[in-house]
């Protein structure tokens, strides 16, 4: 993107245990023990009596689809994940969960196809193997040479950022929690004798200040600062005000962006004091497709995050979006109808936080922001503000296309 620009590829949850699991080339044991389905095939059908078959072993690069040219074409300097899959092939069964995420180790190089440069482990299905599928997870990416930030073998481990080098001389930080919103249990809480996940309670200010004290003792000059946060429920665009404060408070005290996921469809998108928020990615890879029951939220559409950020000043220049499809457990590139129901959706709830979606010419969606309170002095342009809430939104702002 030119001198000083870094790029990061951002997405939601990517689920490579149960049903995709079971496509790929060294499936592991299918065996589950949830309330209504006991073998992870039967998620592989229900994709297939939805969409059309599915075929059997698919090769590592196949659930990815059509988000793999797309990336090419981006190149992206850095490409952060949220792993909500344990890597092991451990049969210690976590407490109380019924739903389980398990991939086979053996299966490792179907995540290694989207390069990521860390993987986000502060999560609720990382430790549904218990501590041993942990450890055995951990291993398995520091194999392969991904970063895993948010759980490890102690607290320090947990808490410490991935440092991912870029060019001229900058750095991106990825720091992780996880949050009991989300379903993590307290006892899959690291600590100094034990591991686990970089785990907050609640979206405190004192939590949030904790974070930024941490960020604060390990950036350098010129280095971009990631906040990965797994949050709330599974469905529903509502934010809480108290998840807004806690995501303003980690900008106001150095945070370039706040990366949300946990929902299993997107939810609303800020400009605050020109940095991104991303209140939730939405799922991005998973065998939920044949499923029903929420159909409302659309959550066959997928989107790829691609967030622009000056290097001198980790203010957002520019967020594209590339919206997707899971069908046959593999995104494809979708258009038309599909696409403008995820801008008008993306857009209408983010409207009250400032920020606007358009659909750009090249089908990807683009997003436009006026932050007044950057300044204080009103919009950044356009008109006077036409809504309020958490950020205020002005006809016009943004980054050109």
């Amino acid at each position: 993107m030119g001198t000083g620009l870094v790029t990061l590829f951002l997405c939601g949850d990517v689920m490579l245990g149960r049903g995709i699991d079971q496509i790929l080339a060294q499936p592991g044991d299918p065996t589950l023990r949830e309330p209504a389905v006991r073998d992870a095939r039967r998620y592989v059908e229900l994709a297939e009596e939805a969409n059309g078959p599915i075929p059997r072993p698919v090769d590592s690069a196949w659930v990815w689809g059509d988000a793999l040219p797309a990336l090419d074409a981006a190149a992206p300097d850095v490409r952060i994940i949220n792993l909500e899959t344990s890597v092991t092939t451990s049969d210690e069964l976590a407490v109380g969960k019924a739903v389980l995420y398990r991939m086979n180790p053996a299966n490792l190089p179907a995540l290694t196809a989207v390069r990521p440069d860390s993987c986000v482990l502060a999560n609720n299905h990382v430790l549904d193997f218990g501590r041993t599928g942990l450890a055995e997870t951990l291993a398995s990416l520091a194999a392969a040479g991904i970063k895993a930030p948010g759980a490890g073998r102690d607290i320090a481990e947990a808490r410490r950022p991935a440092a991912v080098p870029v060019r001229d001389d900058h750095r991106v930080l990825v720091f992780a929690i996880g949050m009991a919103t989300s379903g993590i249990p307290s006892g899959w809480a690291a600590t100094t004798d034990r591991s686990g996940v970089n785990f907050v309670g609640e979206p405190s200010a004192a939590a949030a200040d904790e974070v930024v004290g941490r960020v604060l003792t390990s950036r350098g000059p010129g280095d971009v600062v990631v906040v990965s946060v797994h949050w709330g429920g599974n469905w529903g665009y509502g934010v809480s005000s108290e998840e807004t404060a806690f995501a303003h408070r980690l900008v106001d005290g150095g945070v370039d962006i706040v990366h949300g996921h946990s929902s299993h469809h997107p939810r609303p998108i800020e400009v605050y004091h020109g940095r991104l928020i991303l209140y939730g990615c939405g799922d991005f890879v998973d065998d939920y497709e044949g499923i029903g029951g929420h159909a409302r939220f659309r959550d066959d559409l997928r989107l790829l995050f691609l967030a622009t950020i000056d290097g001198a000043t980790g203010r957002l220049a520019a967020l594209r979006m590339v919206p997707l499809q899971a069908r046959r457990m593999r995104l494809t590139r979708v258009t038309g109808k599909d696409a403008q129901w995820l801008r008008s959706t993306l857009d209408r709830i983010s409207r009250p936080f400032g920020a606007r979606v358009h659909l750009r010419s090249d089908g990807t969606l683009g997003l436009r922001w006026a932050d007044a309170r950057a300044t204080g002095k009103g919009c950044a342009s356009g008109p006077p503000p036409t809504v309020r809430g958490p950020g205020r939104a002005c006809r016009g702002g943004g980054p050109p296309d």
